[in-house]
């Protein structure tokens, strides 16, 4: 959920940024002679890392308005009180501050972690899973998700993301720049047709490139779990993510999306596989028992 908010919002963000600049005439990358590519690197780190950034610092209230997750200000029952205890005990042993920590309306055992940093993170559990889980489980995927926190996996994502939007960037109006002398014939490569290309081309790029980070995430999960297991114990993550693997079989009480710790039911594969935000279940529980 965190990566897929993310990757929403810096896309949003990227698109809305360009098609605003070029509306403005901000284009000191194009001269009469086509394109400056000194000029358009720069200019597509400044907006790509800006994008990225922007991102990360409002992922916090993104993750809240987009679940509607209510922090816990003061815990009115006692399994609100055990939920902040915990974090705030496994956040304790991570080495980190103590995050806000959320609940949201969702029958799905779902649970995520967000922030701009460590020491300024968001926490949060969907009622199915406070509902259907054990403690033990529970505390496991808390520990799961202060890994995320302490391992400083948002922080990564964003400079990882900013590198794929500095090329998304460039690549986009290169495309575009081709396109409007080829097929155009604008020998100056940036007429209407250069303008339309490269807010396409820079989606279409922008979404292939999305897989990088897909793959980044599925391989932060691993550590992820790791964390889990180090803070709840082995036992309890291996249990938790059993436990997910059995709800993603039961077609009759779960959607096909099943969002605990961000997973879809089923394995996916070919081409499909490379937009998976997180490996399969099996080859996570197979992981931690090797370790």
């Amino acid at each position: 959920m965190r990566i897929l908010l993310f990757l929403a919002t810096n896309l949003a963000v990227i698109v809305v940024a360009s098609i605003t600049l070029q509306l403005l005439g901000v284009d000191s990358y194009l001269n009469q002679q086509g394109i400056a590519y000194g000029n358009l690197l720069i200019f597509a780190a400044v907006f790509g890392f800006a994008g990225s950034i922007i991102s990360l610092l409002i992922s916090k209230k993104m993750a809240i308005w987009s679940t509607r997750a209510k922090i816990i200000e003061s815990p009115r029952t006692p399994a609100e009180r055990w939920l902040v205890e915990t974090v705030g005990e496994l956040a304790q042993q991570a080495g980190i501050k103590m995050p806000d920590v959320a609940i949201f309306p969702a029958a799905q055992s779902n649970a995520f972690a967000t922030g701009w940093n460590k020491n300024d993170a968001l926490v949060a559990v969907s009622e199915g899973l406070l509902s259907r889980f054990n403690k033990e489980e529970i505390r496991a995927v808390l520990g799961h998700e202060i890994g995320h926190v302490a391992n400083g996996d948002m922080v990564t994502l964003a400079l990882i993301q900013g590198v794929v939007n500095t090329f998304v960037i460039f690549a986009a109006r290169v495309i575009g720049s081709v396109v409007d002398r080829v097929v155009f014939r604008n020998e100056g490569g940036h007429g209407i047709g250069f303008f339309v290309v490269s807010i396409v081309a820079e989606i279409v790029l922008g979404i292939l490139a999305s897989t990088i980070v897909f793959w980044f995430s599925r391989r932060r999960e691993f550590r992820a779990d790791q964390a889990g297991a180090q803070l709840a114990g082995r036992s309890a993550m291996i249990s938790a993510l059993n436990r997910l693997r059995q709800e993603s079989q039961m077609p009759d009480q779960m959607p096909d999306s099943l969002q605990a710790f961000g997973i879809n039911r089923g394995v996916r594969h070919g081409l499909a596989s490379l937009f998976m935000t997180h490996p399969p279940l099996e080859a996570r529980i197979e992981a931690l028992q090797r370790a």
